[in-house]
């Protein structure tokens, strides 16, 4: 799944400053008998499933469909009851049968707190093969849980599609089942739907035919074996494109009229399933992959992977070219890298339960890298992406709210709350050490072999590391692997020189960054330390005290050289001065490496905030636009740390605006030819930011060039677009809401409708916020664009919104994803002006959250809390750096 990056928690928590249808016989021989893997189950274990049989009939004017369902299933030892999971159904018609006997009836009744169904017989079942056959009914939802519709506006009115997504415990929802990933089965599907629809599956059509009454019968293909959460049904009026290649069909499925969009998407699906073939060494093995794409949006994700049938909202699948620019095309590249990696690493092999859903989503997004940069180098020049990638978990990976990589998993709420920034980022992170560590080849090596032993069944982390470290042998590799998954936080090296008969000798001593935990006994790590000087490079493995010698006097020490390496480094003083002397000289990504970890050391106090401001004036104009972006957000941040302070804030700005004025000028506002992807998106960026730094110019030019757009499309282009449209809802008066409003509600393409419904929930103005609240609870933006709206109100009015989603509690929920709540609410209070937002959202939790499931609200609270004292902490430095250079 790919969630979604940029939510409430995820900005609290970013940092401080501001197939072939037939299988072969081993296949098919894994796909009958995979290896047990023991896990976690809310389920009792003397029941197994092996198939389903589902056929369904969804009444779409109603919400509300019809299911009945076969299941083949083993009794492994004598019960009276089966019990499964099922939400939201009524059922009848039940009963059992076993191979060669009697219809067995039975009773059923539901346990809706459990989630489940027990089926009671009259005599006890003996251990054996039985079929379970019921008739139910379910619900239509109108958030993406489930079994959902989604409807938008098309240029012959508004039209309904139904989807479903099932990840992480939904499929419960729509067929009753073992609704877990250790259950794994194959399924069979029938749809029975409106004539003239699409029908789509994870597998493809095998028959359709008229049953009249404008109704059609759609059956697929049989399944391979998988879980219940990769299960997947769409259906509306779509178009497919295709092409075949290497014996699969892939294909994109999007509304009528719309599939031209995803051409970018298909041949992106076509590049990265070759690039897989490769990698994982075993071929993907189902006849087709679709990728699906819906309107509307989630607060929880943004794409599913669903085995041969991904989904995918729009706004991450076309590319409209009235708007799309370069940061769109790598969405939906990146996207689709994520969503295809899973076809393996999620799909054919599934972690055993959510305590090792990394497996799942850190490898996934490891790949989205991977796979980017090497299908993609134009986007990323000069290699940045292991700094981000390294970094990106930090922020939330310092705090005492954190959690290891492998966590223990025990509800359903839990399981929803695991898909975060360090199951996602943190995971990645230490793949990308792992590998360097091991080397690429042995990385790989290790990689496959796990594939090829649990294809088509169910593994955890332990049988991943024994695998690459039979592929890398003389290296401490599960030793390093464990400490890294199995305990929180972040290694901080400390490294300080000196010069020795003509050799440098190097110290190191490991320690631990926290950022609300001074003074606690630091965690231990083994950690792979890279440390170079002058040409010269060594590697240890530090898991206290070690010292290297290198050649040579006089270079820069620089450590973590590539910034591969989960871990954060202090240098003493004399090094970070010789570094600094010395910067420009280093390659981007370590710049990038060096300016991050004095930004995060600076914000808890261990290095003095004028190294990091220094550092932002050493930056030329002709540095790499990926340098730029970091010192505009270094300088840009400044202006939230003296909000309250009108007159040091103006001081602020006025510094911050002498480093980015003069990069925006030689920039400009037009692309020029030969402009790359980082330029574009640097003068994107640019403009946002001095827009907020109250750059009247760059504003005045917004609003001309949006008032222009209405005769001439170029005033506004695709690059430029969304940037110059923030800026005229943030800063709109009435009048310009207004017009917002009516272009929103005359607009017919959906993705850009849903787009226009969010600019209007971004206004300073209490007034014009209040008003987009208000409409929220509307039907107007449709029903999964009113909690992102509330969502974008909080970012200038976090009070506000909060307040006003908990007095409209009820209302709200049923704009959220039922898996989102628990983190939805706490995250609209992150940007409070004041300390009584924590106690705000603490009587929210203590009312409305179960106490197993509070730790998106501990993470707001603590994150609230800490920031107004680090705040406390930092700003005199930086102001008296501000005054000292003349501001």
């Amino acid at each position: 799944m790919r969630r979604l990056l940029v939510s409430a928690i995820a900005l609290a928590l970013t940092g401080l400053a501001s197939t072939a249808s037939a299988q072969s016989a081993a296949e098919v021989s894994r796909a009958a008998n995979p290896p047990m893997v023991k896990a976690t189950s809310q389920l009792p274990a003397n029941v197994r499933p092996s198939h389903y049989a589902i056929e369904v009939t969804p009444h779409a004017d109603k919400m509300a469909f019809d299911g009945k369902v076969r299941i083949d299933l083993q009794v492994l030892e004598p019960t009276s009851s089966i019990v499964l999971q099922a939400v939201n159904m009524t059922f009848a018609n039940s009963t059992l049968v076993a191979k060669g006997g009697k219809p067995m009836p039975a009773k059923v009744s539901v346990d809706a707190g459990n989630q489940t169904a027990i089926f009671t017989f009259e005599k006890p079942l003996a251990a054996g093969s039985y079929t379970l056959s019921t008739n139910y009914t379910g619900v239509i939802n109108t958030q993406a849980n489930g079994f959902f519709a989604l409807d938008y506006q098309t240029e012959g009115g508004k039209q309904r599609a139904l989807y479903t997504q099932f990840e992480n415990s939904d499929a419960r929802r729509f067929i009753p089942s073992w609704d877990e990933p250790n259950f794994k089965a194959t399924f069979d599907l029938t749809v029975n739907a409106p004539a003239g629809q699409m029908v789509v599956s994870n597998m493809p059509v095998v028959s359709t035919k008229d049953t009249g009454n404008s109704m059609q019968q759609v059956v697929f293909e049989t399944s391979p074996k998988m879980s219940t959460y990769l299960l997947f049904l769409g259906m509306g009026d779509f178009d497919r494109a295709t092409l075949d290649d290497n014996g699969v069909q892939i294909g994109v499925i999007a509304q009528k009229g719309k599939v031209d969009q995803a051409q970018f998407a298909l041949e992106a699906g076509r590049d990265v399933l070759r690039e897989y073939d490769d990698y994982f060494g075993v071929k993907y093995p189902l006849p087709k992959l679709d990728n699906i794409a819906a309107p509307g949006r989630s607060q929880f994700f943004s794409a599913m992977e669903n085995w041969g049938a991904i989904f995918t909202f729009e706004s991450s699948l076309l590319l409209d070219p009235r708007i799309s620019n370069v940061s769109d095309q790598q969405r939906v590249f990146t996207t689709a890298a994520h969503e295809i990696a899973h076809q393996w690493f999620g799909d054919l092999v599934t972690m055993a339960w959510w305590d090792d859903l990394w497996l799942n989503e850190g490898f996934a997004t490891w790949m989205e890298g991977r796979t980017t940069q090497k299908l993609h180098p134009e986007w990323d020049i000069d290699n940045v992406d292991a700094a981000y990638t390294s970094r990106g978990a930090m922020g939330g990976d310092g705090y005492v709210t954190t959690h290891p990589i492998v966590q223990h998993v025990a509800t359903v709420e839990q399981a929803s709350q695991a898909f975060d920034g360090i199951t996602y980022g943190k995971g990645s992170a230490v793949i990308g050490m792992l590998e360097d560590y091991v080397g690429s080849d042995a990385w790989r090596d290790g990689v496959r072999s796990y594939i090829k032993q649990h294809a088509y069944g169910n593994g955890v982390t332990d049988d991943l590391w024994r695998e690459v470290d039979k592929a890398a042998p003389g290296k401490q590799f599960i030793q390093v692997a464990h400490d890294f998954t199995l305990q929180p936080g972040i290694p901080l090296i400390k490294a300080s020189a000196a010069c020795t008969a003509g050799k440098t000798v190097v110290s190191l001593e490991q320690g631990e960054y926290t950022i609300d935990r001074p003074g606690k006994v630091p965690l231990r790590w083994h950690v792979p330390v890279s440390v170079r000087s002058g040409g010269s490079a060594v590697h240890v493995l530090v898991d206290d005290k070690a010292s290297v010698e290198l050649p040579g006097c006089g270079a820069p020490v620089l450590l973590n050289a590539g910034q591969k390496g989960y871990y954060r480094t202090l240098y003493a003083p004399a090094q970070f001065k010789v570094l600094s002397d010395g910067f420009n000289k280093l390659p981007v990504v370590d710049q990038l490496g060096v300016m991050m970890d004095a930004s995060a050391l600076a914000a808890v106090g261990q290095q003095p905030e004028s190294d990091l401001l220094d550092l932002t004036t050493k930056v030329p104009l002709d540095a790499s636009p990926n340098l730029w972006q970091m010192v505009a957000g270094v300088v840009g941040g400044l202006d939230d740390m003296f909000e309250g302070n009108p007159k040091r804030q103006a001081a602020a700005r006025k510094f911050a605006l002498s480093r980015l004025s003069p990069k925006f000028q030689q920039l400009g506002w037009e692309n020029r030819e030969g402009d790359s992807a980082t330029t574009k998106q640097l003068r994107s960026s640019l403009i946002g930011i001095l827009s907020t730094l109250g750059d009247d110019k760059v504003i005045a030019e917004a609003r001309a060039r949006f008032a222009k757009s209405a005769t001439d499309p170029k005033a506004m282009p695709p690059e430029l677009r969304r940037t110059i449209l923030g800026i005229v809802a943030r800063n709109a008066d009435a009048a310009t809401w207004d017009k917002l409003h009516k272009m929103a509600q005359d607009e017919k393409s959906s993705m850009i409708r849903d787009q226009y419904y969010g600019l209007l929930a971004a206004a300073k103005d209490k007034a014009l916020a209040q008003r987009a609240l208000d409409m929220a609870l509307t039907e107007e933006p449709g029903a999964t664009n009113s909690a992102g709206m509330i969502g974008s109100v909080s970012r200038e009015h976090s009070e506000m919104a909060f307040d006003f989603a908990v007095a409209h509690r009820e209302q709200v929920d049923k704009l959220v994803d039922s898996t989102s709540r628990a983190r939805f609410y706490p995250g609209l209070g992150y940007g409070a002006k004041n300390l009584k937002m924590v106690d705000k959202i603490k009587a929210y939790a203590d009312a409305y959250i179960a106490p197993t499931s509070r730790r998106d609200a501990e993470t707001v609270m603590n994150a609230i809390k800490t920031g107004f004292k680090l705040r406390a902490q930092r700003l005199p430095q930086i102001d008296a750096w501000l005054k000292k250079n003349g501001y």
